[in-house]
């Protein structure tokens, strides 16, 4: 099975790649500007996948199985993938966002029926732009469409958060190894999905080639369920530190962090401060092989290992901990001028 992957060296879509050049029957090739070297055994098409021109001439003569979209963003992203792809594939399988659901639901537990709809994230509606643009062209052309929606993945080098800064994680690790207070959205009860992205790999392996998969959305989760203190709280355990949570509405974050650049309005209210369950029958009937194989309690000390051994790869945040410090100290005086 001939299988091209848009990307596929990024956190979840590399994760795919390693499991199907293990497996057998599976030629794998990968279409990037190969700024990072294709694993052992890929192929590789070395190209912007933005110069349509030059993608076009190069898979002229090819044809795939299964073509992956990992980096298609916005609707015009998805709208040059069917002019290159349309009569060169039998499946296109498009990688959304789980935080396209209805934001907030009308129920904690999601189903891919659940309504699409986010008012707070312009990056949830640029997704949902690019479904309903992918399943027209499936009801009037027969465009082979899969969607694909993850939830929070994360991997084997990588800290999942609530509340950081432009910088990622590593911030909010060093907080806790100093001691410091560290922001949780809301009071930290809302619940959330963790997937570790060798387990997703699992489920989105499962619909390459499948012919149930066609005209139909999937979304691809681990069914462990923790609340936010829980994942904090894994986090300090795995550290060997003591959790100090700030807990901070998510609507003053939203407010509070405009005039730094953070997005908690899209990043929070449209997504991580929603409790969410979802769901994962629909793909479990499609790879009964998915489950949770790595728990969070493995996957953050997994994950921590490597950022401890390897602090070159990571950069501190000044700005963003200095935000965190005058957040904590303005509630703290409102406190104090009520009390």
């Amino acid at each position: 099975m001939k299988v091209l992957f848009i990307g596929g060296t990024g956190r979840i879509s590399s994760a795919i790649v390693r499991r199907l050049l293990k497996e057998e029957g599976y030629e794998v090739w990968l279409l990037n500007r190969g700024n990072r070297a294709a694993p052992e055994g890929a192929r590789q098409i070395i190209a912007d996948v933005n110069d349509e021109a030059n993608v076009a001439d190069a898979v002229r003569d090819m044809s795939f199985d299964a073509v992956c979209e990992f980096i298609g963003y916005k609707l015009e992203h998805v709208e040059r993938d069917y002019r290159l792809f349309k009569g060169k594939t039998k499946q296109y399988i498009y990688t959304s966002s789980a935080s396209a659901y209805h934001k907030p639901s009308a129920s904690y537990l999601i189903t891919e029926g659940t309504s699409l709809a986010n008012p707070h994230w312009q990056y949830s509606r640029d997704k949902i732009a690019c479904e309903e643009f992918l399943m027209q062209k499936y009801r009037k052309n027969g465009f082979p469409v899969t969607i694909v929606r993850p939830s929070h993945t994360y991997d084997e080098k990588t800290i999942p958060l609530g509340v950081h800064g432009k910088n990622g994680f590593y911030q909010v690790i060093k907080r806790m190894q100093a001691g410091k207070p560290v922001i949780i959205q809301g009071d930290g009860t809302s619940l959330w999905h963790l997937t570790f992205n060798e387990d997703f790999a699992v489920g989105y392996a499962g619909l390459i080639g499948n012919h149930h998969a066609i005209g139909e959305a999937f979304h691809i989760t681990g069914d462990e369920v923790l609340t936010w203190n829980q994942i904090y709280q894994t986090i300090a355990d795995a550290l060997g530190v003591e959790l100090k949570p700030y807990h901070v509405a998510s609507d003053f974050l939203a407010a509070a962090g405009v005039k730094y650049g953070y997005d908690f309005e899209g990043g929070l209210t449209g997504d991580k401060s929603v409790s969410v369950v979802f769901d994962n029958s629909k793909i479990k009937r499609i790879a009964p092989g998915m489950t949770t194989r790595v728990p969070f309690h493995r996957g953050a000390r997994m994950a921590l290992s490597y950022v401890l051994s390897h602090p070159e790869e990571y950069k501190e945040d000044p700005e963003f901990d200095a935000w965190c410090d005058k957040v904590i100290d303005v509630l703290e005086k409102a406190k104090a001028a009520v009390g």
